[in-house]
């Protein structure tokens, strides 16, 4: 193969027509259309991936890695506790007992889910919880709430509120719920509404009194782990034969991120689209090429040149012009890609998505598969107009032109 004849030629074509400007246009317009559409795939995949994690981030951190439970009615024993202490130093346990739960302050009234829990273990594994309970030192009847329940009931340090129970005291011949009164000490705010709203904390003892919870038992166990994949298969082995088990916080979120994932796949099939469309440029200039150079490539292939060599020719026009568009393309996504990250040129509501920035994340796999779908566009797009390209009849193009 004469490579030195498939290089000249190549230059030859890759400059501007200015006979034929329509085929020179046309791959201008192949080159910008790739460009783009790589760019966008990028900076979409970016975003999608950067919120899918600050979504995971903020319920990893309300959710917890895993947590057990018990199957039964009954609760867990603290020996349940005290054995997996011993047997996963590694991992961190919180032990809690919850309740659904009315507060109320003055006239308005508010509705959540309180958790009873051991301060100390619960800062361990839970940060939120930790830069709310700062050097607080909490007695038996404090209790911290999510932002959006103290700002809804104008709560304030050392006010009082009133919580209701759903269990129910019997009085005479009427059935009245437990009621008590507690200390607001702070608030804590996850980046999600729907914590901020519903979450409230106070100490084990409190909930074990009010609710008649035997020493020693709780309603579930949260546990903080590096690796929860792993250490859920494990934990399940141990708690075989107890009444307890375990679940991870992907399971108890499985749906939400089901669908995000599928809306990312969706979005990533729409935007190659646009490089699919871009690459019909490259399909129509290497055509119109084709179709005005006749002249010229029967004039090689009756000199020697091979179908081989001029369908290298055009293989290679395509794919300098995808290649050029595909690397452009890279570089203007990852510009994006800095300037969204660095400037706050994207605003968004903290209350609705968890973050007023821009989450962005391009994943390894994400940039590869736009890489590899892009290459594989141009490639298919070049092929046709070259191996076109040699199917022109010698004889009866030199005899016509």
């Amino acid at each position: 193969m004469n490579k030195k004849l498939i290089n000249f030629i190549v230059k030859k074509y890759l400059r501007f027509d200015k006979k034929n400007p329509f085929i020179s246009i046309s791959a201008i317009l192949a080159f910008i259309g790739v460009s783009i559409g790589v760019m966008v795939l990028i900076l979409s995949m970016a975003i999608m991936n950067g919120t899918a994690k600050e979504f995971e981030k903020k319920l990893f951190t309300m959710n917890y890695p895993l947590t057990i439970y018990s199957k039964f009615q009954n609760g867990l024993d603290e020996s349940i506790l005290n054995q997996l202490q011993e047997k996963h130093p590694n991992l961190m346990f919180s032990p809690y007992i919850s309740s659904q739960a009315i507060i109320q302050s003055g006239d308005t009234m508010s509705g959540g889910m309180i958790f009873g829990v051991v301060p100390q273990k619960e800062a361990k594994i839970n940060s939120i919880y930790k830069d709310a309970l700062g050097d607080l030192e909490l007695r038996k009847y404090d209790i911290i709430t999510g932002q959006g329940i103290s700002d809804k009931l104008y709560l304030n340090k050392g006010s009082k509120a009133t919580l209701y129970f759903t269990d129910l005291n019997p009085t005479g011949f009427s059935m009245i719920p437990k009621m008590k009164r507690f200390t607001f000490q702070e608030s804590f705010r996850s980046g999600l509404n729907a914590y901020d709203k519903a979450y409230m904390y106070t100490s084990i003892e409190a909930l074990r009194t009010l609710l008649k919870r035997e020493e020693g038992s709780y309603d579930g166990i949260h546990v903080y782990s590096k690796d929860a994949f792993k250490d859920i298969k494990l934990i399940e082995k141990d708690l075989e034969g107890t009444g307890a088990g375990v679940i991870g916080w992907w399971q108890q979120n499985g749906n939400f991120f089901a669908a995000m994932k599928m809306e990312k796949t969706a979005l990533f099939i729409v935007l190659m689209l646009i490089i699919l469309v871009a690459s019909l440029n490259i399909i129509s200039s290497l055509l119109m090429t084709v179709m005005s150079r006749r002249k010229e490539i029967a004039l090689l292939l009756s000199m020697g040149a091979s179908e081989k060599e001029i369908k290298s020719i055009f293989l290679r026009l395509g794919t300098i012009i995808g290649f050029s568009g595909i690397l452009c393309g890279v570089a203007l996504g990852f510009i994006g890609y800095w300037v969204l990250d660095t400037f706050d040129i994207v605003s968004l509501p903290a209350d609705v998505y968890g973050s007023a920035k821009l989450p962005l994340d391009l994943a390894t796999s994400d940039f590869v598969s736009i890489l590899v779908g892009a290459v594989v566009i141009v490639l298919i797009s070049s092929y046709y107009p070259a191996s076109k390209a040699t199917k022109i009849d010698v004889i009866d193009v030199l005899r016509n032109e």
